[in-house]
């Protein structure tokens, strides 16, 4: 198949493209900078110079493609919107990333029961309802067999140009620069986990076989962030984690990352990606990464 993915050279979507090339597709992927063209080349994609601002030129890589893969953007409405409508009536596949921060409270540090499958009805806090509303824009697209795939906390060294994930190296990279390893509040907050093999294996199998309409969170367990820390602490040779205060950690990371990615629950179920797609994920341990491969420098 020809696929054309957006965020090429990011962690998602360089992971994906890069397994794709290796199952033996042709990938073309948008890439914003011009100085990571060659890493991208190099993994057997075949980059296209652009943004998601570009919609002229997204509809026509839509258009020329077997099936598009979103891994830009979660939230950029304009670019989707000019994607469902080169492809609508074609039957083609666009798979659309989402997170599972959909789901996210305010806890900023304390616990939660509330468990979440693609079943389970929930009301968005007021900053994420707008990517929801996208997610449903997506599974709506009139004659294309559109797939969301709404991914929890991604772990692991990407397969692409992009080897760094979003929430664990920002905590290291605070860890490194302050010398002390820190959760938001008490940690005891907990996400859902999921290795980039699994993620990009994932990726694949719905490309292959996931009915129109489908939405699938995407986990293999879960772990709170006071344990996550906990074993960045150790793995960087520092003391015992230490508590974020909220408003600290909001004027030094920003409200989104403070607030939803790192302080808040965010726990999902995967029942559809493994009842109806067959997904079988084979790294099940964050915690073990962390102590074992998470970059030290």
């Amino acid at each position: 198949m020809k696929i054309f993915v957006t965020g090429a050279s990011g962690f998602i979507g360089g992971s994906v493209a890069s397994r794709l090339v290796l199952a033996g597709h042709a990938v073309r992927g948008l890439v914003r900078d011009p100085a990571k063209l060659g890493a991208v080349r190099r993994t057997g994609v075949e980059p296209v110079l652009g943004t998601l601002d570009d919609t002229a030129l997204l509809s026509r890589e839509a258009q020329a493609a077997d099936a598009v893969i979103n891994a830009a953007s979660s939230d950029d409405r304009p670019a989707i919107e000019a994607i469902v409508a080169a492809l609508a009536g074609s039957g083609k596949a666009l798979i659309h990333t989402s997170g599972s921060s959909i789901v996210a409270d305010e806890a900023m540090g304390e616990p939660s029961d509330r468990i979440f499958d693609e079943d389970t009805p929930f009301n968005p806090a007021p900053e994420k309802a707008a990517r929801v509303a996208l997610d449903r824009f997506v599974l709506a697209a009139p004659g294309v067999r559109s797939i969301v795939l709404c991914n929890s906390l991604i772990y692991g060294t990407g397969l692409g140009a992009e080897p760094e994930s979003a929430q664990l190296p920002r905590l290291a990279a605070e860890a490194h620069k302050t010398g002390i390893a820190r959760h938001i509040g008490r940690g005891r907050n907990i996400w859902s986990t999921v290795h980039i093999a699994d993620v990009a294996a994932l990726y694949l199998l719905a490309l292959d076989k996931a009915p129109a309409g489908t939405f699938c969170f995407v986990e293999n367990g879960e772990t709170s962030f006071g344990a996550m820390v906990g074993a960045i602490a150790t793995r960087l040779g520092l003391g015992a984690p230490q508590p974020w205060p909220a408003e600290q950690a909001i004027a030094a990371l920003g409200r989104q990352t403070a607030v939803f990615s790192l302080g808040s629950n965010s726990r999902v179920r995967a029942h559809r990606a493994r009842s109806v797609l067959g997904w079988a994920p084979t790294y099940g341990s964050v915690l073990d990464w962390i102590g074992t491969e998470l970059p030290k420098a």
